[in-house]
């Protein structure tokens, strides 16, 4: 969905309690109840809290569910996206939205200023949005759940994202700083770049190979693989004195261990990436062969494993789990076609899903009106078919009950209907007696009226 961030200004302190309160609510109820929320919220009256429900639900910050048993609400990414964004202004850490920049099949990029005026950038993690197509069938996975189950997965990579961000900074990795992060989005380094995926010509593409390929052995040597090392996840800085171009790394939600039991195939993955890009953009192909996954681990050293430390910064080894799951779920793709085809699905369906899963009262009377007409029609066409159904003469192949049926006359056909046949069995009607009759009876009951004293 588009972040609106227009309403932020408006919203008042009670309707930030409630909006909180449907997110702590959504930890444990897919639809929040109502009381619930007033409970949690602990607003003086019932009044006060349906005006800011009201409220955010106009705003699409919180919506209803089709054929609900109750009557509640659920948290949009939309008010995700505003109690992120009211935890970023508090902080001091964003005080202004400016433009998109970017945008994936899993995720948003906005520019931001901090109250200095410094460009950041902002990305909001939307986990589901395109990857609910490939997931949906696997019920199990999201443990009989949908919205909560992947604003939960979101905030796993947000917070996946932004440790192993801050080890690799650390370690002098070319990466973005990271700045801050909250529940499903993190705030980063604004880098003066160029995608890969946008450039069509460099000077030396063998040295641009090289240092890519340095990289990757490099993030396997201290028990990281990238996982999704693409031109797509690579930005190329410029230096405007010295003209050298360094590469920078982004997108780190998929990183995994070199212990992971599929390592070495994601290892092999990310260099036949780079391979393959090198060979169809720049028409270069390198003569030496690998790099391997198993030259690339010999030398490991593991005091010095950002895995494991990462692991102790607090994203727990579960967590690591439930991402890894979605990630083996989902499963991600290196062709640009198919980046370019989600990112696309992802803008132009969004609003078609938001519209399918919100709670619609034009949409339930459509559906009662269009299933009372196909009551009507079927209605009809059973009387038509009453009307035009005739029965049809047996056919018997036992001669003998064909003749005991024959002197029944149940063969027979049945008489044309004729003017003259109903003559035979209908009476006419006497129409002057009866007339007669009944100015008769209209007389006596006048003669009685008028022997009562009635004026006629």
């Amino acid at each position: 969905m588009k972040l609106d961030s227009r309403q932020l200004r408006y919203l008042t302190s009670e309707d930030w309690r409630v909006l909180t309160a449907v997110e702590m609510g959504s930890k444990n109820h897919e639809l929040v109840p109502t009381v619930l929320i007033a409970q949690i919220a602990g607003l003086r009256g019932g009044s006060g809290v349906h005006k800011s429900i009201a409220t955010l639900a106009k705003s699409g910050l919180v919506a209803k569910i089709k054929n609900a048993k109750y009557d509640g609400y659920r948290l949009t990414y939309g008010g995700l996206d505003y109690l992120s964004l009211n935890t970023l202004r508090k902080s001091d850490t964003v005080f202004s939205l400016g433009n998109q920049i970017g945008v994936g099949k899993e995720s948003d990029i906005y520019v931001v200023a901090d109250p200095t005026g410094k460009q950041l950038v902002l990305k909001l993690h939307r986990l589901g949005r395109i990857s609910f197509r490939t997931v949906k069938a696997n019920r199990d996975y999201l443990r009989n759940r949908t919205t909560g189950s992947w604003m939960y997965l979101s905030r796993l990579a947000a917070m996946k994202e932004y440790a192993f961000m801050q080890v690799l900074k650390r370690e002098g990795f070319p990466v973005p700083e990271p700045i801050a992060q909250t529940r499903h989005t993190l705030v980063m380094e604004l880098i003066d770049s160029f995608p890969l995926r946008s450039i069509d010509n460099v000077s030396d593409p063998l040295k641009l190979y090289g240092e890519l390929m340095e990289l990757i052995v490099r993030l396997a040597k201290v028990g990281l693989i990238h996982g999704d090392f693409n031109e797509f996840n690579l930005l190329i800085k410029e230096d405007p004195v010295t003209k050298k171009s360094t590469p920078i790394l982004i997108d780190f939600p998929q990183m995994l261990s070199t212990t992971h039991e599929n390592a070495q195939w994601y290892f092999d993955r990310d260099v036949n990436c780079i391979k393959l890009f090198f060979s169809r953009r720049f028409n270069f192909t390198s003569d030496e062969p690998g790099p391997f996954f198993a030259d690339a681990i010999k030398d490991t050293d593991q005091s010095k494993r950002l895995d494991i430390e990462v692991e102790a910064t607090g994203f727990s080894r579960k967590m690591a789990k439930d991402l890894d799951r979605f990630v083996e779920a989902v499963g991600f793709t290196n062709e640009a076609e198919e980046e370019a085809t989600g990112a696309q699905e992802a803008v132009d369906g969004e609003e078609d899903e938001e519209d399918d899963e919100d709670y619609s009262e034009d949409d339930e009377e459509e559906e009662t009106t269009s299933q009372t007409a196909q009551e009507d029609q079927t209605e009809q066409e059973l009387a038509e078919q009453t009307h035009t159904d005739t029965l049809e003469d047996p056919q018997v192949d036992d001669p003998k009950l064909a003749e005991e049926l024959g002197s029944l006359g149940l063969q027979d056909p049945a008489p044309p209907l004729t003017a003259q046949n109903l003559a035979k069995h209908l009476e006419p009607l006497n129409l002057q007696d009866q007339q007669e009759e009944y100015n008769a009876t209209v007389e006596q009951q006048k003669k009685k009226k008028k022997a009562a004293g009635w004026s006629i």
